[in-house]
């Protein structure tokens, strides 16, 4: 929830206010050890198996991490231990977006450099979203009203155009991510998607039901 000591500029314009919440974020995430990383990546794993929609779930799109990032791996090992069908995003050229199904890290290639590793199954399209019950999504920060701080390029954004209506969309932050929406909202623009709920390594909760669009 926000405190004093969460990154938060005085800027109007909102692109120029979410650069600065990405640079701010993104520094302290890779301040943090590599021991801090893999014991938050296990309990956010942990906390995501709690969610009831999760556990239900056939098929989950999630995302594979980078180093700095909330990681995923205990996850999508859970996920698939339970025979849920993971898929997870194929980034292309530009914004083209596009879905593979996970089939192990070995699996897993880095197709270019800062880029996340991807799956080398065979690609699915956009339209696979449209499989998952529950949707997995990266993201910077995320507010108690929803607003989602993804990292600029507005893929997540046209990606969940393809979702199921109703299907439920969680952001995975750190709990200091997480703000308030009365005293801290984030920047938000018109083509923003919002979030259903968040989970941190503390846990996970809704934000809004996933049926209010």
């Amino acid at each position: 929830m926000s405190t004093a000591s969460q990154p938060y500029p005085v800027v109007l314009d909102a692109e120029d206010a979410k650069e600065s919440l990405r640079a701010a974020i993104r520094g302290v995430r890779m301040a943090r050890s590599e021991r801090r990383r893999r014991e938050a990546a296990t309990s956010f794993a942990e906390a995501l198996e709690t969610m009831p929609e999760l556990r239900d779930a056939h098929c989950v799109a999630a995302y594979v991490a980078r180093a700095w990032e909330p990681g995923t791996a205990p996850l999508l090992e859970a996920l698939t231990a339970r025979g849920v069908r993971v898929i997870l995003p194929v980034l292309g050229t530009g914004l083209q977006r596009d879905w593979a199904d996970y089939d192990g890290a070995d699996n897993l290639r880095q197709r270019a450099p800062g880029r996340p590793p991807e799956p080398g199954t065979t690609q699915l399209g956009a339209g696979a979203l449209g499989d998952a019950d529950v949707i997995v999504a990266p993201a910077l920060a995320v507010d108690t009203a929803g607003a989602r701080l993804g990292q600029g390029g507005g893929w997540y954004d046209r990606a969940l155009e393809h979702a199921r209506p109703g299907t439920p969309v969680i952001a995975m932050v750190y709990a200091e991510e997480v703000y308030d929406a009365e005293t801290r909202p984030l920047p938000r623009e018109p083509h923003d998607r919002l979030v259903d709920a968040v989970a941190t390594p503390d846990g996970w909760r809704w934000l809004r039901h996933p049926a209010a669009g």
